[in-house]
């Protein structure tokens, strides 16, 4: 247990655009060396992408990704008696979601489109889907979780 004080949890506040806090988290994660104009107008431009491609709002789509990609357990290492365990454990909500968010941006980059709008919006509607390098990511991780649920009873 710290001794010092609680740390007390920032209050983000809600994008300008769609009054949305999830919007304005992605957009955080989103922005490079404090550029937060830069991200802002990437992840509009890939909102409006989505919008034209599925014929849904753009930021339903989004948010359907986000919460298709949250994991929902994931392991940790941990040491017992010298050797190293992979310790599934079920992942905190809060943590849920900044772990989708990041997949989801880094997926995003890795692709091969021409902008970083094009490249975010595909990504979200194969997200959405239920495809996509995020996805991916996730099933990687709840089947490593599986896999080691024998060493279950090495919670921390």
């Amino acid at each position: 247990m710290s001794r010092r004080r609680r740390i007390t949890k920032k209050q983000i506040l809600p994008d300008p655009k769609f009054n949305n806090v999830l919007a304005s988290r992605f957009m955080n994660c989103l922005m490079k060396q404090g550029k937060k104009s830069v991200a802002e107008h990437i992840f509009y431009h890939a909102v409006d992408l989505i919008g034209q491609r599925t014929g849904q709002p753009g930021i339903e789509v989004f948010q359907v990704a986000v919460e298709k990609v949250k994991p929902m357990v994931m392991v940790r290492s941990r040491r017992v008696g010298g050797a190293t365990y992979q310790v599934p454990l079920e992942v905190r909500p809060e943590e849920r979601t900044s772990r989708s968010i990041k997949w989801l941006i880094r997926f995003a980059r890795e692709r091969s489109e021409r902008t970083m709008a094009e490249r975010l919006a595909n990504e979200l509607i194969a997200a959405s889907k239920g495809e996509g390098g995020a996805i991916r990511q996730r099933d990687d991780v709840h089947r490593m979780a599986e896999a080691n649920k024998a060493f279950a009873h090495y919670r921390f």
